[in-house]
């Protein structure tokens, strides 16, 4: 079992940044991909980006691309998502996850969740 937990959302201008963070605890942590998804009230929950266990090997929704960084410290067990020039339209509730491997990140064959937390940004 693997619990995560996020943190570091919040309100922001747009053009600010945040910085999210999702520690784990439980199970083995390295041995998972780690991403992060991102919902918005009556929208399906989106992908936004994903880590490989080596922080190798790295991917972006087009929709961040060149805004977001994704990374992690195996040693901290913790996934990080540094979010810069944000835009109202980034405001969601932003989840991270845990799954066996990049593809089933991608397709939302997701292992473990968390409990999610919530960005909002003012135009």
């Amino acid at each position: 079992q693997v619990q995560l937990v996020e943190s570091g959302g919040g309100l922001v201008q747009a053009g600010g940044s945040l910085r999210l963070s999702c520690t784990a605890s439980g199970r083995s942590f390295s041995a998972f991909v780690m991403g992060w998804f991102r919902q918005v009230p009556g929208k399906e929950r989106e992908f936004v980006a994903s880590i490989s266990w080596s922080g190798y090997l790295i991917y972006y929704a087009d929709s961040v691309k060149g805004r977001c960084t994704i990374s992690r410290d195996i040693a901290k067990k913790s996934v990080y998502l540094q979010m810069n020039s944000l835009e109202a339209k980034d405001t969601a509730v932003y989840y991270c996850a845990a799954a066996g491997g990049l593809t089933a990140l991608r397709n939302s064959r997701i292992d473990y969740w968390g409990q999610g937390t919530q960005v909002a940004v003012s135009s």
